[in-house]
């Protein structure tokens, strides 16, 4: 009688499992597809996002070309010329290093009376007319100068008056005031390609000056001219090779000052959106002085991978609640049985049993108890924390199907035989709750025990993720490492030939011409003294003194270039010392003047005893040439906190604002007959400086001096 009650309560218990089972599988389905919904979702937004993200990193590659246009106009004497800039832009190499972008061109700044100049100065150097269109009077002009790569549409811009536009006159005047890259607005590119097409144009000013002038009065009176760079938005992404995925249509809007122009649409993009075509996601960006509205919509259903994944879930989810059923019945009707056997176990066995339950409870590995059918019967909670559910979740479950790899029938049958000889171990792929993916190592055993016992296997899981990526990344590293030790020899090794085959030529190739001109020269003033008048005599003085100076040129030249190449030896140095052996030998050469002069005692530092002696020649012998002039003239050597030392001096000083030509080759501040030189002293102190790993930088005011100060790295920094 008890037995039979006992057997309704567990069918009643079985029904109930069953039921719970399958509404747990259907609240998993309810959810895990709004998940996967969700991660579809993120998926497409974050692919939008990065496709965004890739459009900006585009034109920021657009900007640095453009940018070094500007410096090179910048850094120039005179305007570049055509030849020149054909240099410059050929070396950016726009066809593979900047797809998408048309070329690179230089619009000038001019007024009626720069406008006349220019065209005379064309005309004189045999280029013919210079004209600018559309024709007629204004008070500036911003013609197209040149524009490179040239061809046939790119030739038929020249002159053009992009300042006579108001589209293009917005973004240059606030290219202009700002001092930095701007974009236009859409504009027709009329005089590019075929008529009619849509683009964009980035502009950045030139100014006079290298330093961008502080007050906005002062960039208008500094101003020359723009670099710019078109680009036509139709063929923008497809020329850029900007990848977009195939699921993914978009378009992008210029909505600047609330108005909202449409610039261009990928294939797919439907301008009556309805249904699944509905904008999913938008982006606005500020880019350079313009906002970019981008909207994305994707193509077909949003859907991703995992739902395949999740409705081969559900299935197992279903057929393991029914296992689950099966399991519970065939418990019921073994239940008196169990009950009986369960008295008749002795104290040994259940000491044993809770030692077992204590291993997997408080194990940091994961541990299940698999029955014949792979069906988990018990977890612990490590292994729960592994595949990311609760204990409850796992048990019932099939092992394998949170598995991301196959494992065939040959793999199936190895495993059986490892395990009737003893533990099976393998590494496989954990598919977590939450759709992420763990490697592990299994460790499988079979589990003996009596007739009937529906453990079949114990399998440890150990999560090796962390370890694994870990291993990868400095694999990875280490190979990338390799790489770029082996790129930068071999790019180093091509340099120092370059520089040997310069230097080689400088030296032989470029003084006979010179020789020859002084020999002449040197006849024609000896042997015809009497023919050829005082006028005469003075060219052919400027003739040999000109070839003179071409030939100490070329000696600095060299001696600067074996600055870099010469073998480098660290050792100890007493900066003081070398610093007054240095000023005795310039008191030799001027013994008539008084200088006064301090040095700071103590002075030390690790360097190159050659190239730190050629420093201190270079600095304090311009503190000496240009005090020359000064009544009470001082120099002075010393260091200030943080090992910065320095050569200050009161002579004649220069202009702050050209301070970053002071240590260009050939770049002087004066005049050679106020001061003699070459320009290249101050240069070689910059590359000793840095091949000491140092830092260096001057100040200055005109007729108040200039202080040099500089750094030379120890040892333990160059580390």
């Amino acid at each position: 009688m008890q037995s039979a009650w006992r057997l309704r309560r567990s069918h009643v218990l079985a029904g109930l499992v069953l039921l719970g089972s399958l509404l747990m599988v259907a609240l998993y389905a309810r959810g895990a597809g709004e998940r996967e919904r969700r991660l579809a979702e993120a998926s497409f937004i974050a692919d939008a996002d990065q496709l965004a993200e890739t459009v900006r990193q585009r034109l920021l590659q657009y900007e640095l070309s453009i940018r070094g246009g500007v410096a090179l106009h910048s850094a120039a004497v005179e305007t570049p010329t055509a030849r020149q800039w054909r240099g410059y832009v050929e070396g950016l190499d726009i066809r593979r290093q900047l797809p998408g972008m048309m070329g690179i061109g230089y619009v000038a700044y001019l007024d009626p009376r720069s406008l006349a100049e220019l065209q005379l100065r064309q005309r004189a150097a045999g280029e013919g007319l210079f004209s600018v269109t559309p024709r007629g009077v204004r008070p500036h002009y911003g013609a197209i100068l040149y524009f490179e790569p040239e061809i046939d549409s790119s030739r038929l811009a020249i002159g053009y008056d992009q300042y006579s536009d108001p589209t293009r006159r917005a973004a240059m005047d606030a290219a202009r005031d700002s001092g930095e890259v701007r974009l236009s607005a859409p504009v027709r590119l009329r005089q590019y390609g075929r008529e009619g097409q849509a683009g964009v144009l980035l502009f950045a000013a030139v100014y006079r000056t290298a330093r961008l002038p502080v007050s906005q009065v002062g960039r208008e009176n500094a101003l020359v001219g723009w670099v710019y760079a078109p680009f036509r938005t139709a063929e923008f992404i497809d020329r850029s090779m900007i990848a977009v995925d195939r699921n993914l249509a978009f378009r992008i809007v210029d909505v600047s000052n609330g108005a909202e122009t449409p610039l261009l649409a990928s294939k797919g993009w439907v301008d009556d959106p309805s249904g699944d075509t509905r904008v999913l996601h938008t982006v606005t960006q500020q880019l350079y002085g313009r906002s970019w509205r981008y909207d994305f919509q994707h193509v077909g259903p949003l859907t991703s991978a995992g739902m395949r994944e999740l409705q081969a879930t559900l299935i197992a989810g279903v057929v393991a609640s029914l296992l689950l059923f099966a399991v519970v019945m065939t418990l019921a009707q073994t239940q008196s049985r169990a009950e009986t056997l369960a008295h008749r176990l002795s104290d040994s066995y259940r000491r044993s049993e809770q030692r077992f339950r204590n291993a997997m409870q408080y194990s940091a590995i994961g541990m299940v108890l698999l029955d014949r059918n792979g069906v988990i019967l018990e977890s612990n909670p490590a292994m729960a924390e592994i595949a990311g559910v609760s204990q409850a979740t796992l048990n019932g479950t099939l092992m394998g199907s949170s598995f991301a790899d196959a494992h065939d029938d040959v793999t199936r049958t190895q495993e059986m035989q490892a395990l009737r000889e003893g533990v099976h171990r393998s590494t496989r792929r954990l598919r977590r709750h939450d759709g992420d993916i763990r490697e592990v190592h299994l460790a499988s055993t079979l589990m003996p025990g009596d007739d009937g016992s529906d453990v079949a296997r114990l399998v440890q899981v150990d999560d090796v993720t962390e370890r694994l990526r870990a291993e990868a990344q400095v694999h990875a590293l280490n190979r990338t490492l390799e790489s770029r030790v082996e790129q930068r020899t071999r790019e180093l090794t091509q340099a120092n030939h370059e520089l040997e085959s310069f230097a080689y030529i400088v030296s032989h190739d470029l003084r006979a011409p010179l020789r020859s001109i002084d020999g002449f020269g040197r006849i024609l003033a000896e042997r015809y003294h009497a023919i050829i008048d005082a006028q005469g005599q003075d060219y052919l003085a400027r003739v040999r003194n000109a070839a003179s100076r071409m030939d100490e040129l070329i000696d600095a030249l060299l001696r600067m270039s074996r600055i870099s190449r010469g073998e480098f030896k660290r050792a100890p140095l007493d900066l003081t010392r070398m610093a007054g052996d240095v000023l005795s030998e310039l008191r030799q050469t001027e013994p008539d003047r008084e200088v006064a002069v301090r040095i700071a005692p103590g002075l030390q530092a690790d360097g190159d005893p050659a190239l730190v002696r050629n420093l201190l020649e270079n600095l304090l012998g311009n503190a000496w040439k240009f005090t020359a002039n000064t009544a009470r003239a001082t120099i002075e050597f010393g260091v200030e906190p943080g090992g910065v030392f320095y050569v200050a001096d009161n002579g004649a000083g220069f202009n702050a604002d050209y301070a970053g030509k002071l240590f260009r080759p050939f770049q002087r501040l004066h005049r050679d007959d106020e001061f003699k030189g070459h320009g290249v002293g101050l240069a070689s102190v910059r590359r000793i400086v840095e091949r000491h790993g140092g830092t260096i930088d001057a100040t200055g005011r005109p007729d108040g001096g200039a202080t040099f100060r500089f750094t030379l790295a120890s040892v333990a920094q160059r580390r």
